[in-house]
């Protein structure tokens, strides 16, 4: 009998799981057709004159991704990821809602396209991050795998995208109650663009300060512990101005979890796990968009890349 090295045996493992990530990713989105979304009214296709930007690249590094290009201050970093967290949240030390976790990169990064990561959460579960870099978007294409008998409470992920070199904003006044960089940022509200602060503004929770918006399928028991708006978001999209207002950056999760204005000049889009059954494989895609500031175009282009999102039947929680 030949023995393998133990070597040859992480790499067996590690293919895999890969494997099994493209497989569920294949059998999840192929049947997947891509519908206009009637919650987003919009305008027609307008023509592009404006010359093609060169393509944005990517590097991660210590578990920050950072994307680079021809946009307000050339630089957008994310703690990619920062947490994993379980349900309970929203009245909780945030140490027990963390599920520690360790981050590798598997592949890719060197010519700044594609870049595919491995993070192992402390209960077991496996999930599988292939991040491609194009003319004005970032694709996120996440494969969370649990292979113990036990069932996971990995509920949500938070990629943490710090916005203040986008938005021309110090960082001096971020722990404020609606810091600089915030008024530049917005959500969407019965499918329309939100500027922030919005009204009502929370104010109290048992972290502070900045804003948590729930949408109406996620427990609201199950958020970040900072102050959480009244307001219900109707889509996953949310963004920021550029510091000369010409730009958008933009980020959106299928499924999503919450929109979260931080504390550190970042604004969160953070995706949904929903927790995994012994064995059980989920697939969660995300977008981040650098465009042009034309609202319409963006708008409709969110609705293509995710039809699945409809407004949400409440504006206000109960």
């Amino acid at each position: 009998m030949t023995t393998r090295s133990s070597t040859e045996r992480v790499e067996d493992r590690r293919h895999f799981h890969w494997s099994l990530g493209a497989a569920a990713l294949g059998s999840i989105l192929a049947p997947r057709l891509h519908p206009s979304l009637p919650s987003l009214a919009v305008a027609g296709d307008l023509p592009d004159d404006s010359p093609t930007p060169s393509p944005l690249r990517i590097e991660w590094e210590s578990k920050f991704l950072s994307i680079r290009g021809e946009f307000p201050g050339e630089e957008i970093r994310i703690n990619y990821l920062e947490a994993y967290c379980r349900p309970g949240s929203t009245d909780r030390d945030w140490r027990e809602t963390v599920i520690p976790h360790q981050s590798q990169r598997i592949a890719g990064g060197i010519d700044g396209k594609v870049i595919k990561l491995e993070d192992h959460l402390q209960d077991g579960v496996i999930v599988m991050h292939t991040i491609t870099a194009g003319i004005d978007e970032i694709d996120f294409q996440v494969v969370a795998h649990n292979p113990m008998a036990q069932p996971s409470l990995a509920h949500w992920a938070q990629p943490c995208m710090r916005v203040d070199k986008f938005t021309g904003c110090a960082t001096q006044d971020a722990r404020t109650l609606v810091p600089q960089y915030a008024r530049q940022c917005f959500i969407l509200l019965d499918g329309s663009l939100t500027r922030l602060p919005t009204t009502p503004w929370a104010e109290k929770a048992r972290y502070t300060p900045g804003q948590v918006y729930c949408p109406a399928h996620v427990d609201r028991d199950d958020v970040n512990p900072r102050p959480l708006s009244k307001l219900v978001p109707s889509h996953s999209l949310c963004g920021c101005f550029s510091s000369d207002n010409r730009k958008i950056l933009a980020v959106a999760w299928e499924p999503y979890q919450e929109i979260f204005q931080g504390v550190i000049s970042c604004l969160h889009s953070d995706f949904r796990i929903g927790g995994l059954k012994p064995q059980e494989t989920k697939v969660i895609r995300g977008k981040l968009y650098v465009v042009d500031a034309d609202v319409n175009r963006l708008l409709k282009r969110y609705a293509q890349d995710f039809p699945e999102q409809k407004v949400d039947s409440q504006k206000v929680a109960p």
